[in-house]
């Protein structure tokens, strides 16, 4: 039920610049482009309080990410963190949630690149679907290339998307400091719940530093490359989040940004921009929505395959998973694998339910990611055994102010996942 050590490994071709810039192309996407207004929606101008309350959950998921992964560096995350200093059990749920959280994900992020392109060319809404899964086929074929070209393509996305947002900041600054006291007031116009509850949204917008740790077979030096990365990307994304919230918020107020998001197919600080600059500033963040959400896809579909390819190695997924290319560059198998289904899921999903969904999934991924650093031994560990607690009891805390719906029906995949576990091992045990 190991991996042995004859298992093909993937070649170390990642630094730290480039493990940071694949954290930030992973974080800076759907979350600061749509969730800021989803939790806007819910703790009207607190949701800037929300930012620093996701931040520092993210921050002790992150610290305890990178000491599991510097001491761990293969691909798989959290599920193989589960495996090595918990129980099967606790491993297979990890890779379960991330799986089903982050394919939903990525399917959302393919049409939201979809919906953006075409609302920037005037096109018909009857092309989202199309464009959506040609992306998906794009993203995926850039992936089976190889860590070091879909590195390349990362930055060169990332920066594009930087470079909008920065803009974004600067055109909403002077009417922000103008308006910001009428428009950021009254500051707790909402209840503790929807406050946590808009936590809870916004942690998953910094969550893909993850993805880091998933591809920690790939880093040169991983226990130096890794935590470094990880650290770099949560502070630079929580500035960025912080940043934008108050002056989106400053320069025309919660209300119009909450409901940006179910008035139009644009990106909600599209609509801020638009009302802020006119459409020259719009189409400026519409170019910089669209590089977000491919390098989201892009990075999920990383993630995802790796994930997959050591479920594939454990059999807990099917074996041909595990199957890497001929130069070693790529899981093959699992990418296309997960190429198909983000395709698939492509054809669902409402922006708001599949967030709140990948919310409660993705905390219960890292509740697990906590519990396994505290078992870390005092030799491998890198930072105080208080962080884990604070990372573990927040995660469990959040996760269940999400909707009840959907926490429940989480649950009940929770089940289903761990009776397939059940009776996959007790069929591999016979065989």
């Amino acid at each position: 039920m190991s991996v042995t050590n004859s298992s093909p490994q993937l070649k170390r071709e990642l630094g730290v610049f480039g493990a940071t810039l694949m954290g930030l192309g992973s974080i800076v996407g759907t979350g600061v482009f749509v969730s800021i207004s989803i939790a806007s929606g819910i703790a009207g101008t607190a949701v800037i309080l929300a930012v620093a309350i996701g931040a520092i959950v993210a921050t002790c998921n992150g610290l305890n990410s990178a000491q599991l992964a510097a001491n761990h560096p293969v691909s798989g995350g959290s599920y193989e963190y589960g495996y090595k200093y918990l129980t099967p059990a606790f491993g297979f749920t990890a890779g379960w949630m991330f799986l089903v959280a982050k394919t939903a994900s990525a399917a959302t992020a393919a049409l939201g690149f979809a919906g953006y392109l075409l609302n920037l060319l005037g096109g018909s809404s009857d092309w989202v679907i199309p464009i959506a899964v040609l992306a998906v086929v794009i993203m995926t074929l850039v992936v089976l290339s190889g860590i070091k070209r879909s590195n390349l393509t990362n930055i060169v996305i990332v920066l594009v998307t930087l470079l909008s947002l920065a803009f974004f900041i600067l055109a909403c600054l002077p009417r922000a400091v103008e308006q910001g006291v009428n428009n950021l007031t009254p500051f707790f116009s909402s209840s503790p719940g929807a406050v946590l509850h808009a936590s809870a949204l916004m942690f998953v917008a910094y969550t893909g530093y993850g993805r880091i740790a998933t591809m920690g077979e790939e880093a040169r030096f991983p226990r130096e490359t890794i935590p470094k990365a990880m650290i770099v990307c949560l502070f630079v994304t929580m500035l960025l989040y912080m940043t934008v919230a108050t002056v989106g918020i400053g320069a025309v107020g919660v209300e119009t940004l909450a409901n940006a998001t179910g008035q139009t197919k644009a990106a909600p600080l599209e609509v801020v921009a638009r009302t802020v600059g006119g459409t020259g500033a719009a189409v400026v963040l519409a170019i910089g929505a669209i590089t977000a959400m491919l390098g989201v896809l892009l990075n999920l579909i990383l993630g995802l395959s790796r994930v997959l390819l050591a479920m594939g190695r454990r059999a807990d997924a099917p074996k041909f998973l595990a199957h890497l290319n001929r130069e070693q560059t790529a899981p093959d198998w699992a990418v296309i694998f997960v190429g198909i289904a983000i395709a698939l899921l492509v054809l669902l999903g409402n922006v708001k339910t599949t967030w709140s969904f990948s919310a409660f999934s993705v905390l219960i991924y890292y509740a697990i990611t906590n519990f396994a650093a505290l078992r870390l031994p005092a030799s491998e560990r890198l930072y105080p055994v208080w962080i884990g607690w604070i990372g573990l009891l927040s995660c469990l805390f959040l996760a269940f102010w999400v909707d009840s719906a959907i926490w429940q029906v989480g649950l009940g995949l929770i089940v289903a996942g761990l009776i397939w576990h059940q009776i996959r091992r007790s069929l591999f045990q016979q065989n």
